[in-house]
């Protein structure tokens, strides 16, 4: 008999939010995403026109320094810090 009380329960690998290649999106879905990473702290910061931050996200994304993770519990994907490569 197996003592379920010992057991400690351990997340599940498939839950847990990766990192998706950009080239693998189309440029309509990139261009969603940066948008949406421009005004996600909007009025949280300085900045009265988040939008025209769009060209220097952009090159963040290609030089890799913002990655797309995917969260497969919320089904959603955004733009976020690379925490694999430094």
């Amino acid at each position: 008999m197996i003592d379920d009380s010992t057991r400690t329960s351990e997340a599940d690998p498939r839950e847990e939010p990766f990192v998706v290649d950009a080239d693998l999106l189309t440029e309509d879905q990139l261009a969603g995403l940066v948008d949406e990473y421009c005004t996600r702290f909007h009025g949280l910061n300085e900045n009265e026109s988040p939008l025209a931050e769009r060209g220097k996200v952009a090159e963040a994304v290609k030089r890799r320094d913002l990655v797309v993770w995917f969260d497969p519990v919320e089904n959603t994907a955004s733009l976020g810090r690379n925490y694999f490569e430094r």
